[in-house]
């Protein structure tokens, strides 16, 4: 497929880059994730991987490549580690199992306890958790709203030092996010969004140098 994996209102996400999605409370980032996933409407098409899926259904866009790490994290309190990551996929038996493995070994805090609880692990195992299921479904286009939520500093480095690597595979990664410098550490290019609307564009580097910038962020 050529041309970007991800178009909607002004928004484009390459394959193989991680785009920080950036305003601040209300500026509506969750709810432009959640148009990408089909869970409200968008007045404008949505274009993904090449074709518009704007009547498609949630289960659809899933089952085109779309991975997805909510606010929160959700992950399956009575479920144990494994049984969260099997539960995830839609892969055959067999597949899924190795898949599994695959998961475990990726995240070694998870693979240390895979036969915990998940109400037992810590934030950080949890965000980890979620992102491992997210990734399950090897999606073409991961969305992730505000990861870094609540985490230790030492997990936070962690999970965002993962996002280029995860991309260097071809993966696209939009990552929504408050805190401007952690994300922009993460990301080629960053969007700024102010009540729904786009209001700046820019690499990571000219958006790290922009004063201006928290201005925005603060005014949401």
């Amino acid at each position: 497929m050529s041309g970007p994996v991800l178009e909607i209102g002004g928004l484009a996400v390459n394959a193989g880059e991680v785009v920080a999605l950036l305003g601040g409370n209300g500026a509506g980032k969750t709810s432009l994730l959640e148009a990408i996933l089909g869970f409200r409407p968008m007045p404008g098409p949505v274009m993904l991987f090449g074709q518009d899926v704007s009547a498609m259904t949630v289960e659809h866009r899933v089952a085109l490549g779309v991975g997805y790490v909510p606010e929160g994290r959700r992950v399956f309190a009575g479920l144990t580690v494994r049984e969260n990551l099997e539960a995830s996929s839609m892969a055959s038996a067999a597949e899924r199992r190795r898949r599994v493995e695959q998961m475990l070994a990726l995240f070694p805090m998870l693979g240390e306890r895979p036969e915990a609880r998940a109400w037992l692990l810590s934030g950080g195992q949890q965000q980890m958790l979620a992102l491992a299921r997210a990734l399950m479904n090897r999606p073409r286009l991961l969305l992730m709203d505000e990861p870094t939520l609540g985490l230790a500093p030492l997990v936070v480095a962690d999970l965002l030092h993962r996002l280029p690597q995860m991309a260097a595979g071809g993966m696209a990664v939009l990552l929504a996010e408050q805190r401007a410098g952690l994300a922009l550490g993460a990301a080629s290019r960053g969007v700024v969004l102010s009540r729904g609307r786009i209001v700046r564009t820019g690499s990571a580097a000219e958006l790290a140098a922009d004063q201006a910038l928290a201005d925005l962020m603060a005014g949401g």
